[in-house]
């Protein structure tokens, strides 16, 4: 959304001003957003992108998204979950943050990056930026992580390379920014 605003901060976290999330992009401000990865027991749901999103067609978290001015990491998080797969009901384990870098689609993309694993009981719902829920076990998402790195968005091999970097094949790691402590 054009006019949504988002919290400029420093690497530590430190807001120091607010400006609409396009100029955020335009400039290569840093500012935070949120992922999570959604588990129940063995089982990983992920989503697969709409044609417009920044990832078409691949997988991703299935819940993501900006913080918005003045709202909290945990706010975000349940707002997103509910927009993105219609769980209102979440429980959530917070694994860290870390910058995200990147320039995709004429977009400077800097992004305090705050990692969740999440779980639900709630009956999933699509939100309009997804085309399908695809769920994978463990097992099943490593081979696929190694067979065809190509179904999965450089978001999830972000995340993963921090938070579950034993599930990543050697060749996708140490391709990100450190993570913060």
């Amino acid at each position: 959304m054009d006019t949504e605003l988002v919290d400029i901060i420093s690497p530590n976290g430190q807001v120091e001003k607010e400006a609409l999330k396009t100029d955020a992009h335009a400039h290569g401000w840093l500012h935070k957003t949120i992922a999570g990865y959604l588990k129940s027991g063995d089982g990983w749901t992920f989503v697969r992108q709409s044609s417009d999103r920044q990832e078409p067609g691949l997988l991703v978290s299935a819940v993501g998204g900006h913080v918005r001015a003045g709202e909290t990491v945990i706010a975000a998080l349940r707002r997103e979950s509910k927009e993105e797969i219609g769980a209102s009901k979440i429980t959530h384990k917070y694994l860290g943050k870390a910058i995200f870098h990147r320039v995709v689609n004429g977009k400077n993309e800097n992004h305090l990056h705050h990692i969740y694993e999440i779980s639900s009981t709630d009956k999933l719902v699509l939100g309009e930026e997804s085309t399908a829920f695809e769920d994978l076990t463990t097992g099943d998402l490593r081979v696929a992580l190694r067979d065809h790195p190509e179904w999965f968005g450089a978001s999830l091999f972000f995340a993963f390379e921090h938070f579950y970097g034993d599930l990543l094949p050697n060749a996708y790691k140490n391709q990100w920014s450190r993570k913060l402590e």
